[in-house]
């Protein structure tokens, strides 16, 4: 790992009981840093297989191991409140919303970051795949695994007290770190899916709180041509999920194009030479966050709305106005634009709509 700070310094580290947080532990404790193990314990729904005790067993057993002390963080209030309230909010309202963003923002590095510096902690640290250097936020080595875009909400302040450990290090060679470091959860799968919870079908989760309706789909012309269980549920761009029920063995897949959720209807298209219909290219974000003070204006940009989606060339011509250089086709209102200048994280805001 790459230090930003001296030995000795207090670190507080997010141990999730998964091999990336237990691997940067393990690195924090080798460079010498005074390092405590918290264990973040947020709400989930009573009605799936509730794996946090597990989870905390594990993280208890890496900090035995590694002898540092360890702590539990009761957020389950924060959590449920700003990041499934949120989520649900957002989906009801026709917006396509990011609970990870959210849980970073408002969980651990809103309750567990604040707490951390009233403890006296010199930095927090996390397993994310993303690199600090010289204040700046980079994406990770690991391109595959990069997760510098659900960190776009992090001030210059947080990321001048925040430690990435295994940010310069592929994933094969963190497997090999814990593995070497004879960690008690070296073979442990990765986690998936919302963050914290665990590997759950977005759709399935809401249903328990957003009532599935039937509604029509529509084509583009307007023809009823199949039915879904709620607009709500869609994200512009989205190609399941949805029923057609007239079609022929040579139609080309559809996506989702429009919904209308007064009227509770989706409307479909197919794309045509390799693209969607009403493209967009230029849009207004909201609660923006530009970590190094502001983004600069008329110069060539990149920007992706979609984890690992590929990057587009993008013009600021406010600090809230964006030009793509190319038509959009899948940008959802309540997605997070997050923006680059190479591999430098910029910041990002909430898309509003297109004008």
């Amino acid at each position: 790992m790459k230090s930003q700070g001296k030995k000795g310094q207090k670190v507080y580290i997010g141990m999730s009981g998964g091999v990336d947080s237990s691997v940067s532990a393990a690195l924090l404790k080798k460079a010498g840093y005074d390092v405590v193990g918290v264990f973040i314990k947020v709400w989930q729904p009573d009605w799936i297989t509730c794996t946090w005790k597990e989870d905390r067993l594990d993280a208890m057993r890496v900090a035995a191991k590694l002898d540092i002390p360890f702590v539990t963080l009761d957020l389950e209030k924060e959590y449920k409140e700003e990041v499934v309230d949120y989520m649900i909010r957002e989906y009801k309202a026709g917006r396509t919303p990011n609970p990870d963003v959210m849980c970073n923002r408002y969980v651990k590095f809103g309750g567990f970051f604040n707490w951390a510096m009233k403890q006296g902690a010199d930095f927090v640290a996390t397993g994310h795949y993303a690199q600090i250097v010289d204040g700046k936020l980079v994406a990770g080595e690991d391109k595959n695994k990069d997760q510098s875009y659900f960190l776009w909400t992090l001030t210059k302040e947080q990321l001048s007290k925040t430690l990435f450990p295994v940010g310069n290090i592929e994933k094969p060679e963190v497997r090999k770190l814990a593995k070497k470091f004879d960690l008690p959860n070296a073979e442990k799968k990765d986690s998936q899916g919302l963050c914290f919870i665990g590997k759950i079908d977005i759709k399935d989760f809401l249903s328990h709180y957003i009532e599935p309706k039937k509604g029509d789909v529509f084509d583009e012309k307007g023809n009823i041509i199949g039915e879904h269980d709620g607009a709500f549920f869609f994200t512009i761009g989205e190609r399941h999920g949805f029923l057609i029920t007239k079609k022929s063995p040579h139609d080309l897949p559809y996506y989702v194009t429009a919904k209308d959720i007064e009227k509770n209807t989706i409307t479909v298209a197919n794309k045509t030479d390799g693209a969607l219909p009403n493209g967009i290219t230029k849009i207004k974000l909201t609660d923006v966050n530009w970590n190094q003070g502001g983004i600069s204006l008329n110069k060539a940009l990149f920007a992706r709305s979609r984890y690992r989606e590929e990057l587009q060339e993008v013009t600021f011509i406010s600090q809230t106005t964006v030009e793509f250089t190319n038509p959009q086709y899948t940008l959802s209102a309540g997605q997070s634009l997050v923006v680059y200048n190479n591999s430098e994280c910029l910041g990002g805001g909430i898309i509003g709509g297109a004008f």
